[in-house]
């Protein structure tokens, strides 16, 4: 085929456009509509776009420190980590054996005291009298004891004697007398009056004469043995009636029991103490006044999970370290492992003794205790290298676990592999240790999201 063959053909194919209807207005001002709404839809697409990223507040969230482990700064294998507080072991709570206002108090918290020192004093007016009544009743069965114990005194037998006499010499007066009046009514000279009334005066001293000889028989023998066991026993009485009332004068002066530091002052001057009925209302009573507690003599309580109770050992060694001083480290020993395991929380109750504690240490911080191989076991094996992170900073997708990591106010997803689990944690590889770890964060958070630290400006 020949050149101009191929080209009036080409021309056939060509759309004569000037045969096409002319385009009306409508028809161009709907266009321009649509075009128009198109890009204001794109507009407002990109200004919500620009004012969530820029101006939407970042979600707040919380963070904790992951803790490196496995390091070669620790002597001795650990075969164990857990988690838990400094606690004292032995904490006491002094209260008052008796209900009364506080008068004076003469400790702060923090403040260190002696045994036996001067804590509190309660107001003792009641108890004092109290006292001093119980002691005079105690005074005075004292006095009556001693009295029957001693007997009859010389000169209170003599009285006895005296008295017998006097009777005696009166009763012979009146049977002179009852003779004499007996002959003289024979020969009717007296009246039958005058004998009765001599009759009975004799014998109305006859009797009196055997009283008295009674009298001064009894106070030669002294008091009887029923009489001095009965005085004894109400001395004893009153002698314990004065000894607990001096023993509740007494409690109104509160000492500390041991030596020790102040760790909570519970009760101001003007307040009622009690143990009997102390109340949680505003202005009730008090139940205790002071709490104490040796800090030479403290220990580090954990929850040790029920599968890696097994790796540990009566009196195993241990390294214990706290949060708020991450550099230093204390000794460590097992010290006491609790008779029975927590059910709810699948875990047994082991107490480490701190064996050279100092003034950093304080009840209730934050500890980690990593308990050291049996060097006499020989045992090599040692922890795998990680970091410790808690259960809540661990997440789960498609079957893979990562954390997120705080860092330069935003978020970083990083993948973890968990080595071993703890009572409070997990032990994961994939951190180096000294990362912000987020515990708790909205849902939805992504990688790469903006994020604000709790507690942060």
């Amino acid at each position: 085929m020949s050149i101009d063959t191929k080209h009036r053909d080409l021309e056939g194919l060509r759309i004569d456009r000037t045969a096409l209807p002319e385009e009306s207005s409508t028809t161009k001002w709907s266009r321009k509509f649509i075009i128009a709404a198109v890009g204001l839809v794109a507009l407002l697409g990109l200004g919500t776009f620009a004012y969530r990223y820029l101006f939407t507040p970042a979600p707040e969230v919380e963070v904790v420190r992951a803790a490196a482990e496995g390091g070669s700064d620790i002597a001795g294998s650990v075969v164990l980590t857990a988690t838990g507080y400094v606690v004292p072991h032995h904490k006491i709570n002094v209260n008052s054996k008796v209900t009364g206002r506080v008068k004076w108090i003469g400790v702060e918290k923090g403040d260190k005291v002696k045994e036996g020192q001067v804590l509190v004093k309660l107001e003792d007016d009641e108890f004092r009298a109290q006292y001093h009544q119980a002691r005079g009743s105690a005074d005075a069965a004292v006095a009556f004891y001693d009295e029957l114990q001693h007997g009859s005194r010389p000169e209170e037998i003599s009285q006895a004697q005296h008295n017998l006499d006097e009777a005696r010499a009166t009763l012979a007066n009146d049977k002179l007398t009852l003779d004499r009046n007996r002959q003289l009514f024979s020969q009717g000279v007296v009246s039958k009056q005058a004998l009765d009334d001599s009759t009975a005066r004799f014998e109305s001293d006859q009797q009196r004469v055997n009283s008295l000889e009674k009298v001064f028989q009894l106070s030669k023998i002294g008091p009887r043995q029923e009489e001095i066991a009965r005085a004894r026993g109400q001395l004893a009485q009153a002698e314990g009636q004065a000894a607990y009332a001096k023993s509740l004068l007494d409690a109104t002066v509160i000492r500390a029991p041991v030596s020790g530091t102040i760790l909570e002052r519970t009760a101001e001057k003007g307040e009622l103490i009690t143990a009997q009925f102390a109340s949680s209302a505003e202005g009730g009573p008090q139940g205790s006044v002071v709490s104490l507690a040796d800090l030479n003599d403290i220990q580090a309580d954990l929850d040790v999970a029920q599968d890696d109770f097994a790796k540990l050992t009566p009196h195993q060694k241990a390294i214990v370290t706290v949060d708020a001083f991450p550099d230093l480290k204390w000794d460590g020993v097992i010290a006491e492992v609790s008779p029975e395991a927590n059910r709810q929380k699948a875990t047994v109750e082991v107490k480490v003794q701190i064996l050279n504690p100092d003034a950093h240490l304080r009840p209730e911080m934050n500890t980690t205790v990593r308990f050291l191989a049996d060097e006499n076991k020989g045992e090599t094996t040692r922890q795998a290298v990680g970091a410790f992170v808690p259960s809540a900073a661990i997440r789960d997708a498609d079957g893979k676990k990562f954390v997120f990591i705080a860092l330069n106010g935003k978020v970083l997803k990083r993948e973890v592999k968990v080595l071993s689990q703890r009572s409070a944690g997990a032990l994961v590889s994939g951190l180096n240790g000294g990362e912000s770890v987020v515990t708790t964060a909205p849902e939805g958070l992504k990688d790469g999201d903006k994020i604000k630290i709790k507690g942060q400006s």
